[in-house]
């Protein structure tokens, strides 16, 4: 009784302070010291307290063990979104970019898993510009969302990263995520993406399209393009280059020999030697095949040179169609799935209704025997 009594006084004894954290070994208390992480950073944090605060956080994130953390997901995703915070208050973002990709890989069930930490790690990435790192995740292929606004968040500042490197196709691929995502209301990560959409379809294929797909959702349909009134300065200035870029990749398809000083005057570029730069800087970049005769300042534009032979480009092919195979298969069982789900039987059979038979193919129904 004496030392349960002695026990109750000690915990009582403890202060809310930092240093009472430091008592527990994190290979051992992963779980509970967590706890103790979410009640010392509840509530309001100076900058001074944030410094502590931070390296007691990292210390953590470097030793917390994976079976111990998911225990109590919503406490772990807490304390990391605190640790953001903390170095954003600090303005320190750089040193929590490796920190948050650990507990990323220490707190997700597979590679496929998207979670809430994603967003806070890209977002590191964006505020440090450390884009090469951030683009390592966006490699992964995701199947498993745990909330919608975190796909939603991931996609968006994942293009901003994809931007930052110029990986514009990339890009475009997960602004369209956010722009045609199911949504009920358009929200504003949706109306930033949608006119970064605009801006980088301008960049890499010299325009866009007016009318969003018909898989968007109607809320994105009907506002989307009435919210997008401000500038993205960045973007924009990237835009009116690359449509010199466009302007010059159509001359090749006319021409195979052109003077720098036809160039210039056909892009509307102030000079010769602007003109110079812009072909060998696509040259470098692989966007178009060409020569530049410095005697008499003639540009020969040339044929792809890659004749998809070599067994590199038949590895790759082959390594390209492996990737796809994996993604076919998740559809083709979710598709099963949601063939016998009664609920999507139920709503498809009350849609039909309303039409005639022959515009609905008839649901899929798959036994197995």
């Amino acid at each position: 009784m004496n030392s349960v009594e002695g026990l109750v006084t000690q915990i009582q004894g403890l202060s809310s302070t930092a240093s009472d954290v430091l008592m527990l070994q994190n290979l051992l208390h992963s779980l509970g010291y967590f706890y103790f992480l979410e009640a010392c950073t509840a509530g309001p944090i100076t900058k001074e307290q944030a410094s502590s605060y931070v390296l007691i956080i990292a210390r953590f994130l470097s030793s917390c063990v994976s079976e111990q953390i998911r225990l109590a997901s919503h406490k772990f995703i807490f304390v990391c979104k605190r640790f953001k915070n903390q170095l954003v208050l600090l303005g320190e973002p750089l040193p929590g970019v490796a920190l948050m990709l650990t507990a990323i890989r220490k707190f997700r069930s597979s590679t496929e898993h998207l979670t809430a930490l994603h967003p806070e790690f890209l977002l590191l990435c964006l505020l440090a510009k450390s884009y090469k790192t951030g683009h390592s995740i966006l490699e992964e292929d995701i199947f498993e969302v745990d909330q919608p606004n975190d796909l939603f968040l991931y996609c968006y500042y994942g293009g901003m990263i994809c931007i930052g490197q110029k990986h514009f196709q990339k890009a475009l691929e997960l602004l369209h995520n956010v722009v045609t995502a199911p949504m009920f209301a358009v929200n504003a990560i949706a109306v930033e993406a949608y006119k970064k959409y605009i801006l980088v379809s301008l960049i890499l294929h010299g325009q866009f399209s007016t009318s969003l797909p018909k898989y968007s959702s109607s809320a994105a349909q009907r506002n989307l393009r009435s919210l997008c009134q401000d500038n993205n300065l960045g973007l924009v200035k990237q835009v009116v280059s690359s449509l010199y870029k466009q302007n010059i990749k159509r001359l090749t398809q006319t021409y195979l020999t052109l003077s720098l000083q036809d160039i210039a005057n056909t892009v509307q570029l102030s000079s010769v030697r602007e003109a110079e730069m812009h072909v060998l800087q696509m040259i470098q970049d692989g966007e178009i095949y060409a020569a530049i005769n410095q005697k008499d300042g003639m540009v020969r534009f040339l044929e792809d040179p890659e004749q998809y032979k070599t067994i590199e480009m038949i590895e790759r092919i082959d390594s390209s169609i492996q990737r796809l195979m994996i993604p076919s298969k998740k559809i083709t069982l979710m598709d099963e799935l949601m063939s016998c789900d009664p609920l999507y039987l139920s709503k498809g059979s009350r849609e039909r209704q309303k039409f005639d038979f022959d515009d609905y193919d008839s649901v899929p129904q798959r036994f197995n025997v």
